[in-house]
């Protein structure tokens, strides 16, 4: 047999291949019952046993105890699990892997193309944990390649979760997502869009809608290496006039503004200007909360990522901003914010997602609250509460199982057995 060697410059594109090859899901053709043995409604919190799903191609057609298995159906038994819908990730970066948080930036290191391979692996891995819809916020220095696996995902090419994607996020020179401490006389491509005036901030809106952002990043605060040590006041990027600018030319376009901000007058700003959600938020005061409520901003807290992976990531400052985070969402809870799910999964390893859950409930809230951030809320912030977030007729057959009661043990939900989504399945029990 005659050896055949691929040249380099195709290697990325054959792993690609092989990686849509070697899966093969169900199709969502024809009429699909699935028998739960229990059906957990995040809505209310209300399980019903016994409850029978009739999925009909991509969507649910009936759903409850009477529901009845039409005649020739394909029938999935899942009557020794518990069932409920697909969990939704609103904050997660596919084109991040954890080793490009501890090395030089990923820019430097990778090509795009390698980049979009370690993608669409990590996507499939966020799907097989449960995670049917995630909305992808910044590409962190891959240009529009989310786009390009967003729409390989739609087209049935690859598989992968439901993705919203935000390109390539707005930042200031010498802020967060800008290269730092490299050589001056090097060009190097930055992981994110230098925005320096609001002109080049609204120009840079309709660039990334053109091509194919479905929402708008914003930096409004800096990163870690911006907070004060002494006063924990994170470096505020933007002013007020400049987020209702960016918000008001997302809006135009039929797009929202998620703004990354840490707390201080920045995410003030961003609050005040309109930004649909708020993310990581560890520092934030009473007042920008009071003003989350009254607004109606959803936050995304993102609470696990912060915590030290090593013993040097470990230091007085950071323990304080975790401190911080844990009281800054036990009193939004208490004050009614809108929190919903996510984790800035790609700073750690793709299909762990659920470990959010863990650390939710650790501090105090309810499981019933946590599954309910994860899909109910989480739908209501990317507008698709009409096709998503719930089990029911109508909706997009988006459904998970796992073993035992998440409302006992919300770590069931870091052991997905059953993944479907709009009607095709991805993982079922061994």
């Amino acid at each position: 047999m005659t050896n055949i060697r691929i040249p380099k410059r195709f290697a990325a594109v054959t792993l690609a291949c092989l990686l849509v090859l070697s899966f093969a899901p169900a199709r969502a053709d024809g009429v699909t019952a699935i028998r739960c043995g229990r059906l957990l409604n995040p809505v209310d919190g209300s399980i019903t046993p016994n409850a029978v799903i009739v999925v009909n191609g991509e969507h649910i057609e009936q759903v409850g105890a009477n529901a009845k298995i039409p005649d020739g159906a394909r029938v999935i038994d899942l009557s020794a699990y518990t069932v409920l819908p697909g969990l939704i990730d609103s904050h997660t970066h596919i084109l991040l892997q954890p080793e490009d948080e501890r090395g030089a930036p990923p820019v430097i290191t990778k090509s795009q193309a390698f980049r979009t391979v370690q993608g669409v692996a990590a996507a499939r891995k966020d799907l097989e944990a449960g995670f049917t819809t995630l909305r992808d916020v910044d590409s962190e220095g891959a240009g529009f390649a989310d786009v390009a696996i967003r729409d390989a995902i739609n087209r049935g090419i690859v598989p992968g979760p439901r993705l919203l994607v935000s390109t390539m996020a707005l930042t200031i020179t010498g802020g967060h997502m800008n290269n730092a401490g490299l050589n001056p006389d090097i060009y190097i491509p930055e992981p994110a869009s230098l925005t320096d005036s609001r002109e080049a901030m609204v120009a840079e809106v309709r660039r990334q809608v053109k091509y194919g952002a479905d929402w708008i990043k914003l930096y409004a605060t800096g990163t870690l290496r911006h907070v004060d040590a002494a006063s924990l006041e994170p470096l505020g990027q933007v002013s007020l006039d400049d987020v209702k600018a960016v918000v008001a030319e997302a809006k135009r376009w039929h797009r929202d503004v998620a703004a990354h901000a840490y707390g201080g007058e920045g995410a003030k700003n961003a609050i005040r200007g309109g930004v649909r959600s708020l993310e990581h938020g560890m520092m934030l005061d009473d007042e920008a909360l009071k003003l989350m409520v009254e607004q109606g901003t959803y936050w995304c807290p993102t609470l696990s990522v912060y915590f030290p992976e090593t013993e040097e990531d470990n230091t007085e400052v950071r323990r304080r901003i975790l401190a911080s985070h844990k009281n800054v969402f036990q009193k939004a809870m208490k004050l009614g914010v809108k929190i919903v799910f996510g984790t800035d999964v790609g700073a750690f390893e793709h299909g762990t997602s659920a470990r959010e859950f863990v650390r939710m409930v650790e501090y105090g809230m309810k499981p019933i609250d946590a599954i309910r951030s994860a899909t109910v809320r989480a739908a209501e912030l990317l507008r698709l509460e009409r096709e998503i977030g719930t089990i029911e007729a109508g909706k997009f057959a988006d459904v998970i199982a796992v073993e035992g009661n998440p409302l006992d043990d919300i770590r069931t939900l870091s052991r997905v057995q059953f993944v479907m989504k709009a009607g095709q399945v991805y993982k079922s029990p061994r």
